[in-house]
């Protein structure tokens, strides 16, 4: 589970407190009432892997995000869900009522540990709605990694799959959809929702259920080696306690990342 603590090599001011940065929204898209995509431009380089989450704050509130942009992109590019404050939530309001132009604080490096696992091929990737956010990062990655033929990328092959109640929750669909039609090789994806007697999800007529429920199924079909296979799960801590139940018993190897359950969740 990442944590909110300084690293080490951080700057400090005299106060002892990290020398904070700062970004400006320069873009946002809202999805729904609650859902909506920021892009920030730092002051100042910043670096990550993909995988990790950056801290921001307003008025010494932060909290910590997954970057779904790639390293490569000039913008950090972060999904986010409006925690209501009786929810506990606390920073992610002020954001929702945060629009271009305005600043954010940025803490000066990006954590986490839940990167893309080197030693293996094939990543099964499995999230509920803003869960998908660092696997945006690593599939947009591996592509401009293979378009530069830096070596690194041959052979790899991404399952995407992501799950939400409603449909107009996924977000990434459009793009993953796309991706998986020009490189079918390489990435495949699918997306399921779990109420689909919802007004919100007339007309779908895609997977239905809770994603960890059609998991195995998935998996079953893709075929990819134990052997030469990490599935990542992140997201809702019930779907990946579920899939982990699910997965463990018949020998896959798992990675998660359960950042609903970080301290100061909003």
């Amino acid at each position: 589970m990442p944590s909110e603590q300084d690293g080490p090599g951080e700057v400090k001011s005299r106060s002892g407190h990290p020398k904070l940065s700062r970004a400006t929204i320069v873009r946002r898209k809202d999805f729904t009432g609650d859902l909506f995509v920021l892009w920030l431009e730092p002051e100042s380089q910043f670096s990550f892997e993909p995988g990790q989450y950056i801290t921001i704050g307003v008025d010494g509130v932060e909290r910590p995000y997954s970057i779904a942009s790639a390293p490569y992109e000039p913008l950090i590019e972060l999904f986010i869900e409006r925690v209501p404050p009786e929810q506990g939530g606390t920073l992610t309001p002020i954001l929702h009522a945060r629009r271009v132009g305005d600043l954010v604080t940025m803490r000066p490096r990006a954590k986490g540990r839940f990167t893309l696992r080197a030693n293996v091929t094939h990543h099964v990737m499995v999230a509920t709605v803003t869960g998908v956010v660092p696997y945006v990062s690593m599939v947009r990655q591996y592509l401009h990694d293979r378009a530069a033929d830096t070596g690194r990328c041959a052979g790899h092959r991404f399952f995407v799959m992501h799950g939400a109640s409603h449909c107009d929750e996924f977000v990434y669909d459009s793009e993953l959809r796309r991706l998986s039609e020009e490189h079918p090789h390489a990435i495949q994806y699918v997306s399921s929702v779990s109420r689909p007697s919802a007004a919100r999800n007339a007309g779908w007529n895609g997977p239905v259920g809770r994603i960890n429920t059609i998991l195995e199924e998935c998996l079953i079909r893709w075929s990819p080696p134990k052997e030469d296979t990490v599935v990542y799960l992140c997201g809702n801590p019930g779907m990946i306690d579920d899939a982990k139940a699910r997965l463990l018993p018949l020998g896959w190897s798992v990675a998660e990342e359960q950042y609903w359950q970080r301290p100061k969740r909003g």
